[in-house]
């Protein structure tokens, strides 16, 4: 589904404007990103959460050079469905 999708659903269900349901989910993700590059983790009860991951260091292969690389400590966005959402989707 894509956000046009999700803007779509929303507007039809609601009966809301499409421009004011796009500002909307828009601003929601904004605001997400933002949380998360300050290193705040996002809850969204019943749904999931927005968490941030540590990587550890480790050593890769570079296999056309046979030569080996430190790919340093690093941290991800990732999504943890609640188990609400997860009973829904099984």
């Amino acid at each position: 589904m894509t956000k046009a999708e999700i803007v779509n659903e929303i507007s039809r269900t609601t009966g809301l404007e499409k421009a004011a349901v796009l500002t909307t989910v828009e601003s929601f993700m904004d605001v997400v990103k933002e949380a998360m590059a300050g290193g705040q983790n996002v809850y969204l009860r019943g749904f999931g959460s927005f968490i941030i991951k540590t990587r550890k260091e480790k050593t890769a292969r570079n296999i056309s050079k046979n030569t080996s690389i430190k790919i340093p400590e690093h941290k991800i966005p990732a999504f943890k469905p609640s188990k609400v959402f997860l009973a829904e989707v099984k």
